[in-house]
């Protein structure tokens, strides 16, 4: 196997345990101050049906259980896939320090699950509190720190 498709790999790994840690934060966070869920992922994933002309198939019921299973698959998709390219950068002779490769994860996590929404008009950072963007900056950190850390470790 190639070293630019191990990396890759490496990284994909990461960004999974990232996305994990993600999680775990803000299931933690709802456990704790008793907030709802997020309903951005399935509103993007309804906006992106309709802006492309896709429908989820299926009758009322199927469709929403869809939407409700693609949105968070969204979220597993771009922290899969952030890992993935930071391997590719690491295989591209980019090899920052910890926390370097941290703040390039969170950055790119925050932008690839955020931007499409912002793209979509689902939200508008702009507009938000600075509460939520607390609630929102706090686990894409762990996510950045937990692939940063893993694919350091996975590629020595």
């Amino acid at each position: 196997m190639n070293q630019s498709l191990q990396l890759a790999l490496l990284g994909a790994a990461a960004g999974a345990a990232g996305t994990t840690a993600l999680n775990a934060v803000s299931y933690v966070d709802m456990a704790l101050r008793g907030r709802p869920t997020s309903s951005t992922p399935e509103k993007t994933v309804e906006a992106l049906a309709d802006k492309t002309g896709i429908p989820v198939p299926g009758d009322e019921d199927a469709e929403q259980n869809r939407v409700s299973g693609l949105g968070p698959l969204t979220g597993l998709i771009a922290g899969v896939g952030i890992g993935g390219l930071l391997g590719l950068a690491r295989s591209a002779g980019w090899r920052p320090g910890l926390a370097t490769s941290t703040a390039a994860a969170t950055v790119g996590a925050l932008v690839g699950t955020n931007g499409p929404m912002t793209l979509l008009g689902v939200t508008d950072p702009r507009t938000w509190p600075a509460k939520s963007w607390v609630v929102d900056i706090v686990p894409h950190f762990a996510y950045g720190a937990v692939t940063a850390a893993v694919l350091e470790r996975l590629d020595h």
